[in-house]
């Protein structure tokens, strides 16, 4: 594997962000929103040993309508410099925390995979038939995703953490 730790949307190394819940060995993989989907397809994937996943905020739009990800293509379409910039501001509120030393311009095709990525069950269990486990860690609070639906789809089949003291995943880091 070429990597155990992907980066999410528009960022880069934002690993350290979070040491504080990240389990690392050579059998562990985990990644933060976009990356926790690059995460989940590289453990179903691979014929090499896969123990854990750790899904950070795990990007899920599967409870959007078709407008939402078209208005949010449309967005990024027209200025996507701002729409960056305030993609940035959205995955570190409610803090101040300036998370602009990772950013890396995502691309067009990202998000749209990103908004477009539909949890399947029958692949959930095919990677739990595989002994992965599975662990996701959601933020109370988030203005990316809806927490609460994100939890009510994980919770039967994952260990589902909720961050002590975090509003969204990255406030307080």
């Amino acid at each position: 594997m070429k990597s155990n730790y992907f980066s999410g949307f528009c960022l880069e190394n934002e690993k350290e962000l979070f040491y504080e819940y990240l389990i690392e060995n050579d059998f562990t993989l985990s990644g933060f929103s976009y990356g926790a989907i690059k995460v989940f397809e590289e453990a179903l994937n691979s014929d090499k040993r896969v123990d854990l996943i750790q899904l950070f905020s795990p990007a899920f739009f599967q409870t959007q309508d078709e407008k939402f990800v078209r208005m949010q293509l449309m967005f990024f379409k027209k200025d996507s410099k701002s729409y960056c910039e305030n993609f940035l501001k959205n995955i570190s509120y409610p803090s101040s925390i300036d998370v602009s030393k990772y950013f890396k311009e995502g691309s067009l095709e990202e998000l749209e995979s990103l908004l477009c990525y539909k949890w399947d069950i029958k692949k959930i269990n095919k990677l739990l038939e595989k002994g992965t486990k599975i662990e996701v860690y959601l933020g109370k609070e988030d203005k990316i995703i809806d927490s609460k639906k994100a939890y009510e789809f994980f919770k039967d089949f994952s260990t589902v953490y909720f961050m002590k003291n975090h509003g969204h995943i990255l406030k307080g880091l």
